[in-house]
């Protein structure tokens, strides 16, 4: 049973605006997900603010594929197995490296890290999977990746070279190699499955691989110690950062096709440090906006696949 015969309204039912404006909420709360790890990341430890995103996220998430699919899916026994790798890397080490990382480094400059994420993607599928990368992707890549150089040296080079780069960048990129590995298996298992039951599936694996260690930070005896404010973070980190965003952005992959709805993501970067700047008063420097536009400038043309046309 596809996806969208049991979701998707017929295509004059929805507006094409009301798409758009949802494939918009579903960046700025992506966005905001950067801001809210960093002001919960204070006052949870990482393995514990993860496991309980992705708990209040499979709560919600398998009722909604119960219904979409008419059922629970059954896997065979090697897409059980990629399930599991899904959720080791994409849900297990992505996010407890994601709020580790933002103990110590800046929202905004976290974010623009983690949006090279399409441009390594790009270079891992051609060296394993064999795509093809065109000359105007490779040229993306190698303006994205001076971007997140700049951004991560703050315009200063030689730091790189010095060794100076701190424990949050590197955190970071682990986040962006984990986040690689989940969508290069992604794309061969959710060729058989569909997304919600990948993503349902592996937040399970996820939630279960990150409650021992979120055990041993003491998870359930911090439990009653945490404020209203700490409870409304993981709320939005599970409902709006996760769920919501998720349906939505696969909707509009639906509705207007892969790329229309990829070349949304670049947004993801500007909303976090708009939102940073607003709520954590983080400094707009000259080398992020340098670093930002050249970031986003690389990742639309790595995943700019010529004329665009809806699917």
């Amino acid at each position: 049973m596809s996806l969208q015969t049991r979701t998707m309204p017929s295509p004059s039912a929805v507006h094409p605006m009301t798409i758009y404006l949802k494939l918009l909420l579903a960046t700025l709360f992506w966005g905001g997900a950067f801001v809210a790890g960093r002001v919960i990341s204070k006052d949870m430890e990482h393995f514990s603010i993860a496991f309980l995103r992705f708990s209040v996220a499979w709560l919600l998430l398998l009722p909604l594929m119960w219904r979409m699919e008419g059922g629970f899916v059954r896997l065979s026994k090697s897409q059980f197995i990629s399930i599991i790798l899904l959720g080791l890397t994409g849900v297990f080490a992505y996010n407890a490296m994601f709020f580790k990382g933002l103990q110590t480094i800046e929202a905004s400059r976290a974010a623009l890290i983690i949006a090279t994420c399409p441009v390594f993607i790009a270079i891992f599928s051609g060296v394993f999977l064999r795509d093809r990368i065109s000359w105007a992707k490779m040229f993306g890549i190698m303006i994205s990746v001076c971007g997140a150089a700049i951004v991560v040296c703050r315009g200063k080079p030689a730091e790189i070279f010095k060794g100076n780069l701190g424990w949050g960048e590197f955190y970071m990129f682990c986040c962006v190699l984990s986040w690689v590995a989940y969508s290069l298996i992604g794309k061969s298992v959710m060729k058989e499955i569909s997304p919600i039951v990948a993503v349902t599936y592996s937040a399970v694996v996820g939630a279960v691989a990150l409650f021992v260690p979120a055990l041993f930070e003491g998870l359930l005896g911090n439990l009653s110690r945490h404020s209203a404010k700490d409870w409304l973070i993981i709320l939005y980190l599970g409902v709006f950062a996760t769920v919501v965003g998720f349906l939505w952005y696969y909707e509009a992959i639906r509705r207007i096709g892969p790329v229309r709805a990829g070349l949304f993501i670049n947004f993801v970067p500007v909303f976090t440090i708009l939102l940073a700047f607003i709520v954590l008063r983080e400094e707009i420097t000259v080398s992020l906006s340098i670093g930002a536009v050249l970031v986003i400038s690389g990742v639309y043309l790595t995943n700019r696949t010529g004329k665009v046309r809806a699917t």
